[in-house]
């Protein structure tokens, strides 16, 4: 049924309205990286309206731009949908549901931080631990470690999935991003930071010398593959999320980034590669991404070349709800793999 005002979704079609008694605005707009179009005033209902075919999604975030009479205007939530991630508004439709591990019991654990200088990068970080109380020499390591606890609730994902015995205990270390548009971006200064100060650290803290398992999302995917082909001898495994693997066929738009080349060069050297240091490696990516063309091409390339690669398009876009939901059970299923 559809609301006097705020958004709906069926399975044809999605829509949004706006309330607007008095038509205080001048337009509305609607904003989202899977849909945008222009509102129309109707008289019938004092409301501004959109309706539109319904993406490949299960979920949608947006926010409104409104234009105000004489110029001007803002970007805003929609104050009729009480539903919202971050600033965003959620719109969420049949068939979508919140992944179950969520409402799990978690296992109990202990938290520890770990300062490591990088002089490679002329930087340092400070890396958040999280371990289980059981007594385990796995480690997972992901990029972007405090919004991947905090959005991707990566964290809460790893204590339920261990209290339930639905993956092998392991070590879980957050990352933070630090200097993350240069470090992320292929950099061959980073890789070797990672590899050569910051996992050692780790290991000794820990007591393990175990290869991990690195974990990323977007540029965050693109340094921890970059790091892996560097570094083999580091890694056991990657879980990568809407990868930012540049080409020139798929991503034109995106060659403003100051870094654009030096991904460039870097993607269409693993593509082009014979082969490489296959390891078990689960890539996905969001049916409505502009990554979804790139991360096609580099699942065939890594898959060509050795590594035990499974690809999954995932019905939402880029967004951290999007990475947390496909965590289980495509995480799982590599944990499973390489931890049994």
């Amino acid at each position: 049924m559809e609301p006097v005002a705020g958004a709906w979704c069926t399975t044809t079609e999605v829509g949004f309205r706006l309330r607007d008694h008095d038509r205080r605005l001048a337009s509305v707009r609607l904003e989202s990286s899977v849909l945008t179009g222009d509102f129309r005033y109707r008289d019938d209902l004092r409301a501004w309206e959109l309706r539109a075919p319904r993406p490949a999604v299960d979920r949608l975030e947006y926010r409104l731009a409104l234009g105000h009479p004489g110029g001007g205007g803002e970007t805003v939530s929609d104050p009729d949908n009480p539903l919202s991630h971050g600033d965003a508004s959620v719109l969420e439709c049949p068939g979508y549901r919140e992944p179950g591990w969520l409402h799990l019991p978690q296992s109990p654990g202990g938290r520890r931080e770990v300062y490591v200088p990088l002089p490679g990068v002329r930087g340092e970080m400070v890396v958040r631990i999280w371990s289980p109380p059981e007594d385990t020499d796995r480690v997972v390591v992901a990029h972007d470690g405090p919004d991947y606890h905090r959005y991707g609730e990566l964290g809460r994902y790893t204590a339920a999935m261990i209290g339930a015995g639905r993956v092998p205990p392991y070590h879980l270390v957050l990352l933070p991003p630090g200097e993350r548009l240069e470090w992320y971006s292929a950099s061959p200064a980073y890789a070797r930071a990672l590899a050569r100060d910051v996992l050692p650290r780790i290991a000794a803290e820990l007591g393990t010398d175990r290869p991990v398992v690195g974990v990323g999302a977007s540029l965050g995917a693109l340094a921890m593959l970059h790091a892996q082909r560097r570094h083999p001898e580091a890694f056991a495994g990657l879980f990568l999320q809407s990868g930012s693997f540049f080409r020139p066929r798929h991503d034109r738009q995106e060659s403003g980034f100051r870094r654009y080349l030096r991904i460039v060069r870097f993607t269409g050297q693993v593509v082009r590669a014979g082969d490489g240091p296959g390891v078990p490696a689960a890539l996905t990516c969001g049916t409505v991404e502009e990554n979804l063309a790139n991360n096609r091409d580099m699942a065939r390339a890594l898959g060509d070349q050795g590594y035990a690669v499974t690809f999954d398009e995932v019905p939402d876009a880029h967004n951290w709800t999007a990475w947390r939901d496909s965590l289980d059970p495509y995480l799982t299923a590599l944990l499973q793999k390489v931890f049994n």
